[in-house]
């Protein structure tokens, strides 16, 4: 009972410190003068003047161009702009604390359960989304979890009152955790440790093709009883959702981009393919985008170069493909990291303009927002921040600005009011 209260009296005191009060609607024109500006689709430049209005880029271009400042004028010469970071395939708004059940919807009970919406869990007063928005990251795919199929995404971004205000594109994709040829041996019931072939494979893979079929037959059909998880997968087979299959294997990537295409699936995104690099033909062919793991993780194998997952993203992209990058597989807490996950790939060859895309440009287009997200340009949202230096260098990028929809957004979250009343007291020693 002690333990109960106390764990009670925590998740109290964490909602009563409430995401900072959402932004009002643009008012009023903003000028962004002298910045260096990352356009998020490869271009930069030097010397900006990028201007918005009611939520919208009207001008992006030279600031030596002989045009009206009109409204507030924001001098940030020796910084830079960038477009808003965009954070696919997370639970995030969905739990708060993991031990505390109450606070904990990212996974419903269940094995295949495409009907089971995350947008009408979503927290929009998280304290960890709150904590996304200093970084830059200001929007983001909320993902449920566990399963095989985990159920229906939506896109929102990070300065709303509530869900309704929060969505950006609803039910965009349905997410399926594919099987795995292999499996750690389960050592309390006595297997041996480590790697070890999954015999279960073809009748969990027989699993899936049956219900894709069902329900490729259900769409076609005129049910008088409506199934819930038929009627939520239909989007797949007229294009209008994507379905995001999440496998590392050479096989297990093959399995399942094949039997989706085979079930009639339209828009296939593979997520993860940690082994994607051995089999870029079959995914170009297939026009497959890719979103790979954070790099800020180790090799699955010991014969793995230490720094595969650092290069991995480049590699992919060498052979062509759409790539981004995500960190589904690491704590919500842990997105906020996601332009220095970009910044190792730099490290690694990778262009930075390039790089960049992996978070801005690229997740945009492989999550279908890039008509309004993901780069700077004319016509599209002023979604975008101000860092003070390299925004995938963690030395160097400090906000001073941030906008969603041209609204203003106060970078103020639990963590900075930590931080100032602490370093006031140290400093006042």
């Amino acid at each position: 009972m002690k333990y109960a209260i106390i764990t009670l009296f925590f998740f109290m005191g964490m909602q009563m410190n409430a995401q900072q009060t959402p932004a009002g609607k643009q008012s009023t024109p903003i000028t962004i003068e002298g910045a260096v500006a990352h356009l998020g689709n490869g271009e930069v430049i030097e010397n900006s003047l990028i201007m918005f209005a009611e939520g919208k880029l009207t001008y992006v271009g030279d600031a030596d161009t002989r045009i009206a400042r009109t409204g507030k004028v924001i001098d940030a010469k020796g910084k830079h702009v960038y477009p808003g970071f965009i954070a696919p395939g997370k639970s995030l708004g969905l739990v708060e604390v993991n031990a505390v059940r109450a606070s904990n919807d990212q996974d419903e009970i269940g094995d295949l359960i495409p009907h089971v919406r995350s947008l009408i869990a979503y927290n929009a007063e998280s304290q960890v989304v709150e904590s996304m928005r200093p970084n830059g990251v200001l929007l983001s795919q909320i993902t449920p979890q566990g399963g095989r199929i985990s159920g229906t995404s939506s896109i929102v971004q990070f300065d709303a009152w509530n869900w309704e205000d929060a969505a950006v594109k609803v039910d965009d994709g349905i997410h399926l955790n594919w099987p795995s040829t292999f499996r750690r041996g389960r050592w309390w019931l006595g297997e041996p440790r480590g790697y070890q072939p999954n015999k279960d494979y073809g009748q969990q893979v027989a699993k899936v093709k049956t219900f894709m079929n069902n329900a490729l037959a259900y769409g076609k059909a005129t049910p008088k009883v409506q199934n819930q998880p038929f009627a939520a997968m239909q989007g797949l087979f007229d294009g209008t959702q994507k379905l995001f299959v999440y496998a590392h294997g050479q096989k297990e990537i093959m399995d399942a981009i094949s039997s989706a295409k085979t079930a009639g699936v339209k828009h296939i995104v593979l997520v993860g393919g940690y082994h994607a690099h051995k089999i870029t033909a079959f995914l170009k062919e297939r026009d497959i985008p890719v979103l790979v793991r954070f790099t800020h993780s180790l090799p699955f194998f010991e014969d793995d170069d230490y720094d595969f997952t650092y290069k991995l993203p480049k590699l992919l992209m060498d052979a062509g493909l759409l790539v981004g990058i995500q960190n589904a597989d690491a704590s919500n807490f842990q997105t906020r990291n996601l332009p220095f996950y970009a910044g190792q790939t730099v490290a690694q060859g990778l262009d930075k303009e390039k790089a960049l895309q992996l978070i801005s440009g690229n997740n945009a287009k492989i999550l279908g927002i890039d008509a309004d997200y993901g780069t700077l340009e004319v016509g599209k949202s002023a979604t975008l921040f101000i860092s003070a230096g390299d925004a995938l260098d963690m030395r160097t990028n400090q906000l001073s600005k941030a906008f969603i929809d041209g609204r203003d957004l106060s970078l103020e979250t639990h963590q900075t009011e930590l931080w100032k009343r602490y370093m006031g007291k140290y400093q006042g020693k």
